[in-house]
């Protein structure tokens, strides 16, 4: 603003007037404040465009704002639907327990009841050879025929639902449920969960359900395949790598470093040679193994009971006693083989096992393939889980890994298992 600067008046005797004699300091354009708006000129036009930055700045601010809010809904949505899963996975863990359990006291209920039945016909039949005449011989005969006819209906059924086997995939699929739980309830406590998360968690889920049905009728799974393979109890293309390869460092990030890369790769190169080789191997021997004795059992009662026909009559000789006590004999021995001691249960184990190290073998093979180290599993952590699920201590694994990659092709015969739980 302009100062106004006032000066005494002087008084002139002559002229008897007085002068007030007013000065100013001269008014400069700065001092006063235009903001300086930007010309662009086109086409002869001058326009003045003016920016506001405190717009825009409180503009991205609230921007800013909404996509955090945003983000915490869908976090949320995220953990409710997590936590949904975690109660259906928990409901899974119960039912096939409790399903396990039951189709366990089938495989003793029934083989108690066929060994039964199998016994009683066969004592029928001999004191039907020894002592029978007339009616009793007829009572005799139909009660043994009836008896082992009873027990191969019951034996086919048996044998071609395996309950020990049955068992023993409800009894994995509680324990692999189990694991999801704690996986699930991991990544709750570790951090906020996303969308990724909750359909891995779904597609697990559907993926345990598919691999250890619970039905007996239309989905049950096939106990005497044409072709033996592992378990497969996890998601198709689960283990794809997520990044590109691209060139990297021999520095260590994220617990990662060419030695680590090298010995993992060894461990799952003997990996797979033995341990999933030699469980896929034993699996094929206890299930021709099964196989055999699924057959004989019904054979031997179907044999009995054609003997029991034909007792006492003088055209067979003493044929008919020898397959209607004999074959009653040999056939609750074999019945006790193969359900007494659960050779499906066998098969099935030995299965699993395999699903075991392969599901081992894709996943470290899927985290060296992911050439994104910064995002891999930790590299330290990942050595830890491994050597705990091979029931080995890191130094030895790391011996093991060192004395693989001394050896030669000729030499890999002599190598040991790559697990010692097992």
């Amino acid at each position: 603003m302009a100062t106004l600067q006032s000066f005494p008046c002087s008084s002139s005797a002559s002229l008897k007037e007085i002068r007030c004699t007013l000065n100013s300091r001269k008014i400069q354009p700065s001092d006063f404040f235009f903001p300086k708006l930007p010309v662009d000129r086109q086409n002869g036009l001058s326009t003045l465009t003016t920016t506001f930055t405190d717009v825009n700045l409180m503009s991205k601010i609230e921007t800013k704002t909404t996509n955090g809010r945003d983000q915490e809904v869908s976090n949320s949505e995220a953990k409710q639907e997590l936590y949904a899963i975690l109660e259906i996975v928990a409901d899974r863990v119960e039912m096939h327990k409790n399903i396990g359990a039951q189709r366990d006291n089938w495989n003793h209920l029934l083989l108690s009841s066929i060994n039964g039945i199998t016994a009683t016909a066969a004592i029928m039949a001999a004191l039907a050879a020894v002592k029978g005449v007339g009616e009793t011989l007829l009572v005799l005969k139909l009660s043994s025929t009836v008896l082992y006819m009873a027990a191969t209906g019951i034996l086919v059924v048996m044998n071609k639902i395996q309950p020990s086997q049955l068992a023993e995939e409800q009894r994995n699929a509680s324990r692999l449920f189990k694991q999801l739980y704690e996986e699930i309830r991991t990544t709750l406590s570790l951090r906020k969960p996303i969308s990724d998360d909750v359909n891995d968690a779904m597609q697990k889920v559907l993926a345990l359900d598919k691999a250890y049905p619970l039905p007996l009728l239309g989905v049950m799974l096939d106990k005497f395949p044409a072709k033996v393979e592992p378990a497969v109890w996890w998601p198709q293309g689960q283990f794809k790598p997520k990044h590109e390869m691209f060139g990297r460092g021999k520095g260590k990030i994220n617990g990662w470093n060419d030695n680590l890369e090298a010995e993992m790769k060894e461990i799952e190169g003997l990996v797979r040679r033995k341990d999933t080789a030699e469980y896929v191997r034993l699996s094929k021997v206890a299930l021709k193994v099964n196989k055999v004795l699924a057959i004989s059992g019904p054979l031997l009662t179907g044999l009995a009971a054609i003997g029991s026909v034909f007792l006492g009559s003088s055209v067979f000789g003493s044929w008919p006693v020898v397959f209607g006590v004999m074959s009653g004999a040999l056939a609750a021995v074999v019945n006790t083989l193969e359900h007494g001691w659960q050779v499906g249960m066998v098969f099935e184990m030995y299965r699993s096992s395999a699903g075991f190290y392969k599901h081992m073998e894709e996943t470290i093979e899927s985290t060296l393939e992911d050439a994104a180290t910064d995002v891999r599993e930790n590299g330290e952590l990942f050595e830890v889980k491994t050597a705990l699920q091979l029931g080995r201590s890191l130094s030895e694994l790391r011996d093991l890994a060192s004395a693989l990659s001394l050896s030669s092709e000729l030499e890999q015969a002599q190598e040991e298992f790559a697990s010692k739980l097992f």
